[in-house]
This record gives C-alpha cells, structure tokens and sequence, in this order.
C-alpha cells in the first residue's frame, strides 16, 4: 500500500531565493497532517508542487504513488485543492460555481452530494447569490464544496481560515474532522499555531526548511527549558530589558504576555515569574533560536 502522500528532498528556486530546501517528509492514507509556520515560509510553494502546478528543481513527489511531474494527469483527478485566496469565479452564483467544478471533473453535484451536504446545506438558502457577494465564512464553505465535489482522494487546503472570523474558523475545523472520518486525506497549512493542536502530526517549516515533524503533543512536550511567563504594564520596555540580560536564554511576546526562558534556575524570590506548559508556538520559537 502507497502511502497519501511522499515527499523526497523537494527544493525550488525563484532566481536567488530558495523557496524550498530538501524537504521531506511522508503523510498516511486517511491523516490530517498541518503544514505550520509563518507567510514565506515555503507553504503555498510545496502545495503547488504536490498538486502539479510547479515542477521542482530536485526531489521528487507522489500523491497515491503518482509521482507529480510524470502522473500530473491523473493526479489532477484525485486531489483536490482549496488555495489561500478564493479562485472562484465571482459572478457565477453559488450554485453555478458548484455545477462548473462538477462538470470539469466529469461528474454531477447530485452524484457527490452526500460528500458536501453537512457543509453546502449552510449555504444553500444562498445559492442564487454570486460568489463575490458572500462573507469570508460563506465563501470558506463553497471553496471547500468545490474542492470535494469530484470526490477527491486526497485534499490540500492552503491556509484556509486566514482573515476567517473565530466562529467560522472553529466550524471549518470541526467539517474537517467529518471529512476525515470519511477516509479522505488532508493536509493543510495554516500560520495559526493554534490549529496545529487539532491536526494529527505537524511539520514546523521556516524558510523553505522542515525543522520537525511530529505529534501536536509530542512536540509540545519535546520543549526542553523550563517556561515562564510574566505579565506588566510595559511589556515592550520590559521585553527589551529582558534581550539584554545575560540570565535569559530568550524572551517574546505571546498574547498579552511575555514568555521567558532562563539559562539558570529561578530563586525563590522571583515570584513575579509563572511557570506555564510550552506550547507549539514556543517549541517554534525555541526550534528558530537553534
């Protein structure tokens, strides 16, 4: 049995920039794998590549053991991609969108439904509105329709819930969590360190390089320093007192607080400091210091 998906020291260049460097890693048949880390850090490139929109310029690819230069074809029949930006065409209405992608592919809305409906059902009383007059969240929804209605084997969203308000991104995921039990393959990116706890194993990538790939808990309990957190009402004068002090191997800001890590045991007396889980995001930020 082929693995979902095989990636094989794939690097490309755009003139001197190295969007990608040897990356390599596998995903299995019916996995949701996340694809985390910041804007430029090599995303949307690699999806590119996996779907056959891009040649690399070393390494090689399979999606369903279908290597990605050579098997383009049928590979484009199999996976379906949902792109950072919405690809839709804005004046077709809802239901015009859905019935082109069905008939590209061969197929018919009728013949797939029962793969969209827990997702097209929330925006069917739409379906006579154009594409470009629905919200962030409606057009999230109808992407995602499009990207499954010829049944695809393996899906890749890229960065999906970017600019998407916190209750849509919360439904996407859990319409992510149906479509898996389904059996379909999932790999999607996002910058959202957050959403990596839902995934089954991340990859952490940072400019065009894997830097780990594992289990959302097993990296998090992976972080090897103790992890403290403090609170003021100057945290930016505080973060730059902090940089300059010799006791502190590093220090950033997360949220409304700062996250600190020491190069020698606390005191006592230092009580203003509260040690806290690490989570994904600090196993990044210490991954990005080595």
């Amino acid at each position: 049995m082929f693995e979902a998906l095989a990636v094989n020291n794939i690097s490309i260049t755009y003139g001197k920039l190295q969007a990608l460097k040897d990356v390599c890693f596998k995903v299995e048949k019916g996995e949701l794998f996340g694809l985390i880390g910041p804007d430029g850090a090599g995303k949307t490139s690699l999806f590119r590549i996996l779907t056959s929109l891009l040649i690399p310029n070393n390494g090689t690819a399979t999606v369903d053991g279908l290597d990605v230069v050579r098997d383009y074809r049928q590979i484009r029949n199999r996976v379906g991609y949902m792109p950072g930006r919405f690809s839709l065409y804005q004046d077709l209405t809802v239901e015009e969108n859905l019935n082109f992608f069905a008939t590209v592919f061969g197929t018919t809305v009728k013949e797939n439904y029962y793969l969209i409906k827990d997702i097209y059902r929330q925006i069917e009383p739409f379906k006579t509105r154009r594409a470009g007059k629905l919200s962030g969240g409606m057009k999230q929804k109808l992407a995602l329709s499009c990207a499954l209605i010829h049944k695809p084997t393996v899906l890749f969203l890229d960065e999906p819930t970017t600019g998407v308000d916190p209750v849509s991104r919360k439904e996407f995921w859990g319409m992510l969590k149906k479509l898996k039990e389904q059996g379909i393959t999932i790999l999607v990116s996002t910058p959202y360190m957050d959403e990596a706890a839902l995934c089954d194993r991340v990859a952490l990538i940072q400019k065009g390089e894997i830097l780990k790939i594992d289990t959302p808990k097993q990296i998090s309990e992976s972080f090897p320093h103790k992890l403290y957190s403090i609170h003021s009402d100057d945290n930016y004068n505080l973060l730059l007192q902090l940089r300059k002090n010799p006791t502190v191997y590093s220090a950033y800001s997360f949220g409304d607080t700062l996250h600190v890590v020491f190069n020698e045991e606390l005191t006592a007396d230092n009580t203003q400091y509260k040690e806290i889980q690490p989570t994904i995001e600090d196993c990044f930020m210490d991954l990005l210091k080595k």
